[in-house]
């Protein structure tokens, strides 16, 4: 049979307070932001995933980063690839 705690003469339990003594954790937002080619930021955001951090649909879509002096020419074989960005927006709760 369960046993329910009885009330006082004025109708209160006999519980302890809810609140603890422990702050309560607060929810900061952090901005993660990769920069890197398509290939690259693929990876990590499959490995972040993998380590169940956070979820590939998180994440924005590719951006191509603007490069100064870009003249829409195709790149030359010793250039770098084109980099991208994605980013993600993240709540944290910090006690």
């Amino acid at each position: 049979m369960l046993h329910y705690p009885e009330s006082d003469a004025d109708g209160a339990s006999n519980l302890p307070p809810a609140s603890s003594s422990r702050p309560q954790p607060q929810p900061e937002r952090v901005r993660y932001v990769l920069y890197g080619s398509l290939r690259g930021l693929d990876r990590v955001i499959k490995i972040l995933h993998h380590y169940g951090y956070a979820d590939p649909n998180d994440w924005c879509e590719p951006i191509p980063v603007p490069t100064p002096g870009a003249s829409g020419e195709p790149p030359s074989a010793t250039e770098l690839p084109k980099p991208w960005m994605v980013v993600m927006d993240k709540i944290l709760r910090l006690e």
